[in-house]
């Protein structure tokens, strides 16, 4: 791996003995103030070869740390409910909240590492994993959660020597395995090869690798306890750490300011557009039927169906949802009202709680509001500062993209309506009964920032409108066209995917 693996790196058991109580007392210290904080996580990844002391290390972890905020997430091959969703989706389930320490054993730089030393993806491809894996791993960063990278070095002959004396007495010692697949001394050579490239593509200003020599257990166990104190002192600073930024597009103020008055795609539209009511029928079964035909065919089970509804108060998702859920079989869709975060959800980074409503693959879900409040009603009311909100539109294309990628159509729909047919449809919400619980205040008071929404969705299209997740907007002045259009552009996704 190194040239430094090469070299003695020893602790006598003196010298350990006397460096230990002060390390553990620093340790809690650091740990309670971190709990007392609640305003960040930290993610130990414990990465090496078998036989390296993966195992050991975290056992001596649960004994230097209050273990009441440690959890363990270890994940092996993927379990049928894990198969059945995107890969990142296991790790964005079991994310910890702030202020406690999660230890991973089986991160996700497992399967990227063993397809590569297996052959089964070229480096071309391994490299441009790993790049996702950097932005991944920047966007927890600027999230609040701190990455803390182990890798447990020790010379692959030693290592497959010390993992078979392990093997031979199992009931002695509990065996951490992460690298079953590989037994030959070449496998495991290509291992080290390939993870020493990792390393290289990945180790950022954000999440550094940190090298562990593991061949002496008290060199190896009094540098993790280093790492560990380094990584919760500066999970507890007042302030995130500058790092060097990667390049990104040009980032808006929090208000249109202007030279020249930003083009509203909004504006564009014809919201004359409109269907009389038998035409309407006609066409609303008809799409319908297509709906249920596609999502009830083989090919669905294989992929998945994301539909995304945003648009102005009283344009009309939830009537338009209602026609779409009566298309689709209840036993295999959700409907997910998203509204504002709770304090659970507040305590993990924004994208987590639409991670764990993704569905399973032949299954389907209907998200009324979405991941786009951090670019809309987050941005237009000032909730989260200027460059949160402008880095989240790469985010979320890269959250997107690995949506498609793992075979779900994802369509967006902005369902559009004209200030003055707003005010008409709040008037009659007022005046009718069954109505009137539709109807804040918040919602008239929304009302005033109509332009820093419209700007706002530009952007928003501009910047998230992908050929692979691309954004409909809906003339919905008329509530039949409205209805009809999204249902034909779903089917018609639907038809061009798995037809």
């Amino acid at each position: 791996m190194f040239d430094s693996m090469k070299l003695e790196h020893r602790l006598d058991k003196a010298a350990f003995k006397a460096l230990e109580p002060k390390l553990r007392e620093d340790l809690l210290d650091a740990q309670a103030e971190q709990i007392a904080g609640r305003k960040r996580t930290i993610l130990v990844l414990l990465n090496g070869a078998d036989g390296a002391g993966k195992g050991a290390v975290l056992n001596q972890l649960y004994g230097w740390l209050d273990a009441r905020k440690l959890v363990t997430l270890t994940y092996e091959a993927p379990t049928d409910e894990e198969r059945a969703r995107p890969a990142m989706w296991r790790y964005w389930r079991d994310m910890p909240a702030n202020g406690e320490i999660g230890i991973v054993l089986g991160s996700w730089y497992h399967d990227v590492l063993s397809r590569h030393v297996a052959g089964k993806d070229d480096r071309e491809h391994f490299v441009v994993q790993l790049e996702a894996i950097n932005r991944f791993e920047r966007m927890l960063w600027r999230e609040g959660v701190f990455l803390l990278k182990l890798w447990l070095a020790m010379d692959p002959e030693k290592a497959l020597s010390q993992f078979s004396a392990l093997k031979a007495h199992p009931a002695e010692r509990p065996i951490v395995t992460e690298w079953s697949e590989f037994k030959s001394r070449k496998q495991v050579k290509r291992l080290d090869e390939a993870a020493t490239e990792a390393f290289r593509l990945t180790s950022t200003a954000e999440a550094p690798w940190i090298i562990v020599p593991a061949a002496d257990a008290r060199y190896r166990d009094a540098m993790v306890g280093d790492a560990m104190l380094a990584a919760l002192r500066r999970a507890t600073e007042p302030e995130t750490p500058d790092v060097p930024a990667e390049p990104s597009p040009p980032q808006q103020p929090a208000e249109p300011v202007a030279l020249l008055p930003t083009p509203s795609l909004l504006a564009t539209l014809d919201y004359t557009l409109a269907l009389d009511d038998n035409t309407y029928r006609t066409r609303l079964e008809q799409e319908q039927a297509r709906i249920t035909r596609l999502t009830s065919s083989r090919r669905f089970r294989d992929g998945g169906l994301i539909c995304v509804f945003e648009g102005s108060d009283a344009a009309g998702k939830s009537s338009t949802i209602m026609r779409l859920r009566e298309a689709l079989d209840p036993r295999r869709f959700r409907v997910h009202p998203i509204s504002a975060p709770s304090d659970e959800e507040r305590a993990r980074p924004y994208l987590w709680r639409f991670w764990r409503s993704i569905p399973k693959r032949g299954h389907v879900a209907v998200f009324d509001r979405s991941w786009y409040g951090r670019v809309l009603v987050e941005r237009v009311e000032g909730f989260t500062p200027v460059a949160e909100w402008s880095r989240a539109y790469g985010e979320i294309n890269d959250f997107e993209h690995q949506l498609n990628e793992a075979g779900y159509v994802v369509a967006k729909f902005w369902l559009a309506i004209t200030p003055e047919e707003q005010a008409r449809r709040f008037q009659e919400r007022e005046t009718v009964g069954y109505k009137r619980f539709k109807l804040t205040p918040e919602d008239w008071r929304n009302r005033a920032k109509w332009p820093l929404y419209d700007a706002a969705v530009t952007d928003m299209v501009d910047r998230t409108s992908t050929h692979y997740a691309p954004w409909t907007l809906v003339e919905a002045e008329n509530k039949r066209w409205a209805r009809v259009k999204v249902l034909t552009t779903i089917a018609d996704r639907l038809e061009a995917e798995i037809a």
